[in-house]
């Protein structure tokens, strides 16, 4: 049976920041690299039970944690310039 992996996604000013606990291992790379310094520890469990990570309404979505991530666990998408 296949595996689904539901992303919990939050809306900030500058686009849409997507976690994928089921892929996230806790291993904060994206919080020490994040240059807003806007992410932090989440209650939600990642895969092995260890905590995955969250953002504030100072993100960005510049990405980087997304880049960084070596488990795809995260998604970053700008919204379109109007």
């Amino acid at each position: 049976m296949a595996q689904t992996f539901k992303g919990r996604t939050l809306e900030v000013e500058k686009g849409f920041w997507t976690l994928f606990p089921g892929l996230c291992k806790g291993c904060g790379l994206c919080i020490q690299k994040c240059p807003k310094k806007c992410m932090s520890w989440s209650d939600v469990l990642g895969v092995y039970g260890t905590p995955s990570v969250e953002i504030n309404d100072e993100c960005i979505a510049c990405g980087i944690c997304q880049n960084f991530c070596p488990d795809c666990a995260i998604a970053v998408e700008k919204k379109k310039e109007q």
